[in-house]
C-alpha cells in the first residue's frame, strides 16, 4: 500500500485499511496490529479514533504509516516498529538487544508480588538477565520502599533498562551492572527474579520469523537443552539471596521438572509452579533454606 493510497482518508478510513491489507497479507491478528500501528505512529490515544476518528491524514502521516505497514507485511513485529511496548501498564522502550516484554512475563512480577505483600517493606531485588528492566521496574511501581539491581551482559540493555527505569519514575531506587548472572554481584537480596534465556538452540531456528528474526539470540539461546542459564543462575543465586529469600524463574512449557530437579539439587526449597493463561507451566518460585551458601553475609 503506497501513501498515495492512504493520503486523505480518516483515521477510521485508514484504519480498516490497514486491516485489510494485513489481514490479505496472512497476519493473524491484523486488527489488532493496525489498531497498534496506527496509534502508535500517529502518538493518539483510543479516545482520539472516537473523538476525532474522521480527520483526514496528511503526506507525512500517511507516509509513516506506508512504511511501518510494509514492515510488519515483511514480517516485523508491531513493537519492534514502533520501538516500545507496554508491560504491566508501564511504557518500556526496546533496543536491539532486549526482548520484547510478553503479557507470560507478567504473571512472575504477580508470584513475586504475591509473596512479598507488605508494601511498605525494604524489599531488596536482583533481576538477572534484565534487558529492557520490565520486570525490575513493574517490581518497583508497586513496592515504593523497594530497591533494586539489574544485571545483564549486554550494555545497550543497560542503557535502555535505565532509560525505562527513569521514565517510570523508579530511577532513583534502581541500578542497572553490567554481569553474567550472578558472577559480578555478593548481596543481599530478599528477592531473586529471572526471565532468562530457555530455548534449546536448535529449536530456536523453528520459532515464528518475528522472534527468530528480530529477538536477540542472546536472550533466546539456553544451550543445549535449555537449561544452562538455570544451572549458572541456581550455582549463584545462593550467593546473593538473604536468608529466607525468594527466587522466581520464569520457565518454558515443559520445563518444570527439570528446573525443579536443578533446584533442588542446589538445595533450594520448592515454593510453587504457577501456569499461563493457557494453562502452560510458567513460573516456579523457591525459598532459600538457611546454610544454603556456605560464605554468604547476610545484612
Amino acid at each position: 500500500m503506497t501513501p498515495d493510497a492512504l493520503q486523505d482518508l480518516s483515521r477510521r478510513e485508514a484504519l480498516r485499511a490497514l486491516t485489510a491489507r494485513l489481514h490479505a497479507g496472512g497476519v493473524a491478528e491484523a486488527a489488532g496490529d493496525a489498531r497498534f500501528l496506527l496509534l502508535g505512529i500517529l502518538g493518539l490515544e483510543t479516545r482520539d479514533l472516537l473523538i476525532d476518528g474522521s480527520r483526514r491524514l496528511g503526506p507525512a502521516d500517511a507516509a509513516s504509516l506506508a512504511a511501518a505497514l510494509a514492515r510488519r507485511l515483511a514480517g516485523e513485529p508491531v513493537a519492534r516498529i514502533l520501538g516500545a511496548w507496554e508491560f504491566w501498564g508501564l511504557p518500556f522502550r526496546l533496543g536491539p538487544d532486549t526482548l520484547v516484554p510478553r503479557p507470560d512475563t507478567e504473571i512472575l512480577v504477580e508470584v513475586a508480588l504475591a509473596a512479598r505483600p507488605d508494601r511498605a517493606a525494604p524489599l531488596r531485588c536482583l533481576d538477572l538477565g534484565t534487558g529492557s528492566g520490565c520486570i525490575l521496574t513493574a517490581l518497583l511501581s508497586e513496592r515504593p520502599r523497594a530497591t533494586g539491581v539489574g544485571l545483564d551482559r549486554s550494555e545497550g540493555a543497560l542503557r535502555v533498562a535505565r532509560d525505562n527505569a527513569v521514565t517510570n519514575g523508579v530511577g532513583d531506587r534502581a541500578r542497572f551492572v553490567a554481569g553474567d548472572w550472578c558472577d559480578a554481584l555478593w548481596g543481599c537480596f530478599d528477592l531473586v527474579v529471572s526471565n532468562p534465556p530457555y530455548i534449546a538452540r536448535a529449536v530456536i531456528g523453528t520459532l515464528e520469523r518475528e522472534v527468530r528474526g528480530h529477538d536477540p539470540a542472546a536472550a533466546l539461546d539456553g544451550g543445549a537443552d535449555g537449561l544452562e542459564a538455570y544451572r549458572r543462575i541456581l550455582g549463584g543465586a545462593g550467593a546473593c539471596l538473604a536468608t529466607g529469600g525468594l527466587l522466581v524463574l520464569e520457565i518454558g512449557y515443559d520445563q518444570a521438572a527439570a528446573v525443579t530437579d536443578l533446584a533442588r539439587a542446589a538445595g533450594y526449597r520448592a515454593r510453587g509452579l504457577t501456569r499461563d493463561l493457557a494453562g502452560h507451566d510458567r513460573v516456579l518460585s523457591f525459598d532459600r533454606p538457611e546454610g544454603l551458601f556456605s560464605g554468604h553475609r547476610d545484612a
